[in-house]
C-alpha cells in the first residue's frame, strides 16, 4: 500500500516553488506523521538529502559547538557522517525531533542567509522549549502546524477522489440534500473515523485490513507512549499533576457541562498548583482547550475567560481508546456512543474546527439557561455552532439568534444526523460534513 495522501503533500511543494522560502518548522504532537511526510518530500525533489534525528542521533547535537557559520555546521556534520553530500541548491537539511536541539533553531537565520541549502525541521514540541526557538530564530523561519489526519485524509485513504469530495461541497454551498445512499455511506465512513481517529498507523492498518482488528491496541499504546513521553519531557513542571489532567479529561467530558475544574481532579486539588499543567499539554498537540466567552459577542479573541474551559483530546480516537473496552466494542458493534454520545460528538467537530485552523469558544451564562457548543465568525458576524447528538430542540440557538440584544449574530450552524437544510434562521448540515465550514464560511460572505 502507498503511502498515505497527506495536505501538507501540497504546502511543502508550494513552500519549494517560492524563491525567498525560508527554513520551515514543521510541529505538531508525536505519532501524526510528519516525519514521513517530509521524507516522502525529500525523496521526490532533491539530489541529496541529509537526514538527523537528535533523539536517536545525539551525536548530532555537537555540531552547533564550534558556532553557527553554515560551513563549519556542515564540516561538523561530515566530520561525524562523511557520506552525506551537501550540492549547492539541490540538497535538502532534514533536522528532525528539534525539542532535543534547541541550538538547532538558532542556525536557521545563518541557512536562510547563507541560501544555498534548503532547511525543513520538525518537533513534536513534547517538552520543546518553544518560547527559547522562538526568540532564537524570529523572523528566519517559517512555521506548519500539523495535526493527525482529518476526516478528508481520511477519505482519500479509503481511495475516494477529490471530485467526490467537491462534490458533496458543492451540496453543501448550494443547501441542496444528499441522496440516501451519499448520506448512508458518508455517515458510515465518519463513525469509522471517530472510532480510530486520525493516527496514520492506525488508518494504514484499519485500511488495508478493512477491519478494526488491532486497532484498538494502537490506541492504548499510543495513550501510552503519550504518558511515557509527559514523564520524560515535562521539565519543571509536577509530572503527576500532568498526568492527572491527562488521565481526567474523559470524566470530565462525560458529565452534563464538560466544564474541567481542577478542584474535582483529586481532593484538595488548588488551581495555584496545577498552574503551567493544562498549558503543557496544550502546546504539546495533544489536547484542545475551548474557553468560555464573557458574553457572545465579538472579538473573540479577549473576550474569553482563561479559568473557565473545557478540555478536548486533539484526536478524537484518542478518546475513545481511552475508554473501557466494553464501551469500545459496543461503540464498533452497536455504534453505541451511551452517556458519551454528546461527548464524542462534541469533541470530533470540536477537532474538525481545530484541524481548520480555528480557535475554540463556547458560551454558558451563568443559570446554565443559555448555552453553545462552540463559535466561528465569518467577515461581519459571530456564528454559534451547535452539535447536537439527538435531534432535541435548539432553545439556545433560536434564542441567539432571535433576542435583539446579541446584535453580533445573524444566523447559526447545526451539526446532527440529519442531511443539509436552512430553515431561515440556522444551517444544517451532517457532523461528517463539520471538515468542510471554514471554505463554506469563505463562499458564503462574499
Amino acid at each position: 500500500m502507498e503511502l498515505l495522501k497527506r495536505k501538507i503533500d501540497d504546502y511543502l511543494i508550494t513552500w519549494k516553488q517560492n524563491a525567498e522560502r525560508l527554513p520551515l518548522i514543521v510541529k505538531g504532537a508525536r505519532q501524526i506523521g510528519k516525519t514521513v511526510s517530509i521524507q516522502k518530500f525529500a525523496e521526490k525533489n532533491y539530489k541529496s538529502v541529509v537526514e538527523i534525528n537528535f533523539v536517536l542521533q545525539k551525536q548530532y547535537k555537537k555540531i552547533f559547538d564550534d558556532g553557527f557559520e553554515v560551513d563549519t555546521i556542515l564540516k561538523n556534520i561530515s566530520l561525524i557522517n562523511p557520506d552525506f553530500e551537501f550540492i549547492s541548491g539541490q540538497t535538502l537539511l532534514f533536522f528532525d525531533e528539534l525539542q532535543a536541539c534547541p541550538n538547532c533553531a538558532t542556525s536557521l537565520k545563518s541557512f536562510k542567509l547563507d541560501g544555498r541549502y534548503d532547511v525543513i525541521c520538525s518537533g513534536s514540541l513534547m517538552g520543546i522549549s518553544y518560547e527559547e526557538i522562538e526568540s532564537n530564530s524570529v523572523g528566519f523561519k517559517e512555521d506548519y502546524e500539523m495535526y493527525s489526519m482529518d476526516f478528508e485524509e481520511f477519505l482519500w485513504a479509503k481511495g475516494y477522489r477529490e471530485e467526490q469530495i467537491e462534490e458533496m461541497y458543492n451540496k453543501m454551498v448550494s443547501i441542496t440534500p444528499l441522496s440516501t445512499v451519499e448520506y448512508e455511506i458518508m455517515l458510515e465512513n465518519f463513525r469509522e473515523y471517530m472510532v480510530l481517529g486520525g493516527m496514520p498507523a492506525i488508518v494504514k492498518l484499519f485500511v488495508t485490513n478493512k477491519n478494526y482488528s488491532g486497532t484498538l491496541k494502537m490506541q492504548k499504546q499510543i495513550l501510552l507512549d503519550y504518558e511515557e513521553d509527559i514523564t520524560k519531557y515535562a521539565k519543571g513542571l509536577d509530572k503527576g499533576k500532568i498526568l492527572n489532567v491527562y488521565r481526567k479529561i474523559p470524566t470530565f467530558l462525560g458529565k452534563e457541562n464538560k466544564k474541567f475544574q481542577i478542584s474535582k481532579i483529586e481532593s484538595g486539588a488548588r488551581n495555584r498548583e496545577y498552574v503551567g499543567t493544562v498549558e503543557w499539554l496544550i502546546s504539546a498537540g495533544i489536547i484542545n482547550a475551548c474557553y468560555c466567552l464573557e458574553t457572545p459577542e465579538l472579538p473573540l479573541k479577549g473576550n474569553d475567560n482563561a479559568d473557565n474551559f473545557k478540555l478536548y483530546f486533539g484526536d478524537t480516537g484518542l478518546l475513545v481508546g481511552s475508554l473501557d473496552e466494553e464501551a469500545q466494542e459496543d461503540l464498533r458493534a452497536n455504534k453505541n456512543f451511551n452517556t458519551y454520545k454528546g461527548a464524542i460528538y462534541e469533541n470530533v467537530v470540536g477537532e474538525m474546527l481545530k484541524k481548520q485552523g480555528y480557535d475554540l469558544y463556547f458560551y454558558r451564562n451563568e443559570k446554565g439557561t443559555l448555552e453553545m457548543d462552540f463559535f466561528v465568525r465569518d467577515s461581519e458576524s459571530l456564528v454559534p455552532v451547535e452539535v447536537k447528538a439527538t435531534d432535541g430542540a435548539t432553545v439556545s440557538l433560536n434564542n441567539l439568534i432571535d433576542k435583539e440584544k446579541y446584535t453580533d449574530i445573524k444566523y447559526g450552524i447545526k451539526f446532527a444526523n440529519k442531511n443539509i437544510g436552512y430553515n431561515g434562521k440556522f444551517y444544517t448540515f451532517p457532523y461528517f460534513m463539520a471538515f468542510l465550514l471554514k471554505r463554506f464560511m469563505k463562499e458564503k460572505s462574499r
